[in-house]
């Protein structure tokens, strides 16, 4: 049986503040990924709309993930690793297939 973490609570409210509410497993999860494309931005000297730009993600997903509203996809997650092991890298891929198609035999000549 597979547990519904949108349901499952990670941290109660505070009875005595009633402006608190629970927060979910999943919501804590999107908090934490949310945090860490915050610092991964942050850690390259850029603003959302900056990063945005220069990696392809539009910046409406990228708040959406910092204030763990909604948790990046598979792809998206993956693409994010890729960014924080090489960002360079990963602009100077882009730069270039917007400079011209893509083609394999640049990857495979460096």
């Amino acid at each position: 049986m597979r547990v519904n973490e949108e349901t499952m609570i990670a941290i109660p409210a505070d009875p005595n503040d009633p402006e608190d509410f629970d927060v979910s497993v999943a919501g804590l999860k999107r908090g934490l990924m949310g945090r860490e494309i915050r610092r991964l931005r942050n850690r390259l000297g850029m603003s959302q709309q900056e990063f945005a730009e220069a990696y392809g993600i539009p910046a409406s997903n990228i708040r959406q993930y910092e204030i763990g509203r909604h948790m990046p996809p598979p792809t998206v997650r993956a693409y994010l690793k890729v960014i924080s092991a090489e960002p360079e890298t990963v602009r100077q891929a882009l730069t270039a297939k917007a400079a011209k198609t893509f083609d394999i035999r640049d990857v495979e000549a460096a």
